[in-house]
């Protein structure tokens, strides 16, 4: 009896075993993709992975917090979640807190601390959504009953997509997909949402110029090789080069100031470079390994909200890979997104780690005798 209890106690170790390992592999992937540009900028070789240390070490520390937090008390922070993640966005739009960078505003800074809401605001979302389809489980099958999740969807939507943040804003609308369709929604239901979210795409699309110019560059980027097309093509010179097994650790030569983002939005490109197909092969592997992990948590759950907040954040991962890679290949337009737990950015990495502490709570709640 006394070794069953122990049994019991026990979660999916491999996942969090996985998700440090991710996190150690991110800064050396980061150490190779920066250190040139660090060098060059800020006169030390160290400075992202210095600062993304940081975020492994209080992601750790939020994930070993959520670990044991019972994930069935996070039931009640649905609307706090949301009204934190509405401050928090409408603060990158206050002077002398919103950070501009690049043209876009979506970051919050204090002194040296910066934050990036659009990051938290996908959690918090997927936190909102799977209370209150837990506590209303009878309203799921007609629009009026799913209202209050569209309603919060579509807000974060709007204010992540006037930052300008297009790729976040995509995936906070196919996570809202997705929860939904989960959910338990008939097919009716989920289509009468699913047809303004595909005519809202390419209209977002036309309205900025800006956006208009990353589709003409992803259909032709060597139309404009030194304008917008220019780091698509990095990209793939970056992927071709590293061939079946890759340069090597440390031997890219796009890093050296050609790909811009290399240590953040496409540090995938630089992974291929160094590792090739073979190592991307294998990193792909880790990460279908995490979301497949995700997907059993979800399906051995026993209750309604343990199985929608463990979807909802495996979709929110799953989907961010997903991103990152189609862009970085060149399958979709460009578009700013970081790689979870790899691509240099505290905040993601933090709140992404806190993310798979819960899903390990909620794996070990829900261990099978």
């Amino acid at each position: 009896m006394k070794s069953g209890n122990v049994g019991k106690k026990a979660g999916d170790i491999p996942l969090l075993v996985l998700i440090v390992a991710m996190a150690a592999f991110g800064c050396v992937m980061i150490y190779s993709a920066s250190s040139y540009t660090a060098q060059v900028q800020y006169g030390d070789s160290l400075y992202f992975v210095k600062k993304q240390l940081i975020g492994v070490g209080l992601g750790t520390a939020a994930m070993v917090g959520t670990c044991f937090l019972p994930y069935k008390k996070l039931i009640k922070f649905g609307l706090p979640a949301v009204a934190i993640a509405v401050v928090l966005l409408a603060l990158v739009f206050v002077p002398g807190v919103g950070i501009t960078n690049y043209g876009a505003t979506r970051w919050i800074g204090f002194g040296s601390f910066t934050l990036q809401p659009s990051e938290i605001a996908k959690y918090s979302f997927s936190l909102f959504a799977a209370a209150y389809f837990a506590k209303h489980h009878e309203k799921v099958k007609t629009v009026k009953g799913i209202l209050p999740v569209l309603g919060v969807g579509i807000m974060f939507c709007l204010l992540i997509i006037i930052e300008p943040n297009m790729s976040i804003t995509m995936c906070v609308g196919l996570l809202m997909l997705g929860i939904i369709f989960l959910s338990g929604t008939n097919l009716k239901t989920f289509a009468i949402i699913l047809i303004p979210f595909v005519v809202a795409v390419p209209v977002l699309i036309i309205l900025e110029p800006y956006r208009l110019q990353r589709l003409s560059a992803f259909l032709d980027p060597w139309a404009s090789p030194k304008d917008e097309g220019y780091q698509l093509i990095q990209s793939l010179y970056a992927l071709g080069n590293g061939g079946l097994f890759g340069t090597g650790l440390f031997n890219s030569t796009q890093k050296y100031r050609f790909l811009p983002f290399a240590e953040s939005d496409f540090i995938l490109a630089i992974m291929g470079e160094e590792l090739g197909f073979v190592g991307l092969f294998i990193f792909f592997a880790a990460c279908v390994f995490i979301i497949f992990r995700g997907i059993k948590i979800a399906a051995n759950c026993k209750d309604r909200f343990g199985f929608l907040l463990a979807s909802g954040f495996t979709l929110v991962y799953g989907i961010q890979v997903a991103i990152n890679a189609l862009v970085v290949s060149g399958a979709i337009p460009p578009t700013g997104l970081p790689l979870p737990l790899i691509s240099s950015g505290n905040t993601s990495l933090i709140i992404t780690m806190a993310s798979m502490g819960v899903l390990y709570n909620i794996s070990r709640e829900n261990k099978r005798g």
